[in-house]
């Protein structure tokens, strides 16, 4: 079943860890499995999360395209927004090793961004931040660099691996400051009524030693309270 609308704007409520935790509650993959990994990191670690559905690609910069110019599948890629069942979150793996030139910039983002994505998470550098920040859309890359090189787009709308990751089209992401995850459709919805109870869950150790109490068998009872509410969640999560 499609998310609705109110499922996403509660999952964008939470950062990216709390979410990866949920997901770990419901036990259906590895914990070390379903999350990009340190070489994809967030340009702008101050924007808010995004939750949206993936639009991938398969980009070279190494070489010239062999007809065409750089942006001459921009236009189709735009287009395929519309065949996700919501706001598109674009993901480019970069094919060259080492990655040479920028897979994106003010261009391809304001583009994007006009045709309804939240951001683009690539495997490649990125370049033209301090525009791109202005506009407001987030982005995730494996470094930055001044140049496009020959960038250019080469396959659109197949599964793809970034950061360690497999990213198929129309997969749900996650992704803030802390790194980018993906949200199995099967239980999408729960994670993001469940999210605040596991918040709650946390609070609980957390607000204790906010207070400054040293007593150590205090904190051991808050953190074992923590411990029983988050069992007792994931159980009627697994039931």
């Amino acid at each position: 079943m499609p998310l609705s609308s109110a499922d996403l704007k509660l999952l964008a409520q939470y950062d990216t860890p709390t979410i990866s935790n949920v997901i770990e509650l419901f036990e259906i993959r590895p914990r070390s499995a379903g999350y990009m990994d340190s070489r994809i990191r967030s340009c702008f670690p101050e924007m808010p999360p995004i939750v949206g559905f993936a639009s991938t690609a398969t980009m070279r910069t190494a070489h010239p395209p062999a007809g065409g110019e750089v942006y001459s599948s921009l236009d189709e890629q735009v287009a395929r927004f519309a065949e996700l069942p919501g706001p598109a979150i674009v993901v480019f793996q970069d094919l060259d090793d080492p990655p040479l030139g920028a897979t994106f910039g003010e261009i391809m983002c304001a583009s994007y961004q006009c045709f309804g994505a939240l951001g683009i998470i690539t495997s490649g550098p990125a370049r033209d931040l301090d525009q791109v920040r202005r506009i407001g859309f987030a982005a995730f890359s494996d470094g930055v660099v001044s140049s496009h090189s020959y960038s250019h787009i080469t396959s659109l709308h197949q599964s793809v691996r970034v950061g360690g990751m497999e990213v198929r089209p129309g997969d749900l992401l996650h992704a803030d400051a802390n790194g980018v995850c993906g949200i199995p459709a099967a239980i999408a919805s729960q994670v993001a009524q469940a999210s605040a109870e596991f918040v709650a869950a946390e609070s609980v150790v957390i607000d204790f030693a906010r207070t400054g109490n040293r007593d150590a068998r205090a904190y051991s009872e808050a953190r074992r309270e923590t411990i029983r509410l988050i069992a007792e969640l994931a159980k009627r999560l697994r039931t």
